[in-house]
């Protein structure tokens, strides 16, 4: 995963549909843009502790997280259980969902196709930060 410290934002004022985008009948674009967002405001929280990182892979697929997605990371964030965290585990980045049992933690990939890893005392781990938003390439 390559992580992306973001120096300096500006604002990133964009037109905003207040009405809902119908996904049966069209309905004319033009008519219900009525408001602007800034996408900054809405996907980040706290710019100081705030980071960008590609996903790779599938093991998230099941989270909606796909290879090469974007994700936006909060370091500020206390983790919890069940959050999706980037993690550093033994010398390498994954994001995992969390799951923590007792005094226990797993890290649960969304596939089927891989096992959850036991996180022992013996790892190099740290819960590096948790997945706020997904922006997807369509």
């Amino acid at each position: 995963m390559k992580i992306y410290k973001k120096y300096s934002l500006h604002n990133l004022i964009m037109p905003l549909c207040t009405n809902g985008i119908s996904a049966g009948f069209p309905s004319p674009a033009e008519d219900n843009l009525e408001d602007i967002i800034d996408l900054n405001k809405h996907l980040i929280k706290n710019k100081e502790a705030t980071f960008f990182g590609r996903a790779e892979g599938d093991s998230m697929i099941g989270a909606g997280i796909g290879n090469g997605d974007l994700l936006v990371i909060d370091k500020s964030l206390r983790p919890k259980h069940q959050n999706i965290a980037v993690c550093f585990l033994d010398g390498e980045f994954t994001v995992k969902r969390i799951r923590i049992e007792k005094e226990m933690i797993w890290l649960v990939a969304e596939n089927e196709k891989y096992q959850p890893i036991k996180v022992s005392r013996e790892n190099d781990f740290v819960i590096w930060g948790i997945v706020t938003h997904c922006i997807k390439n369509l």
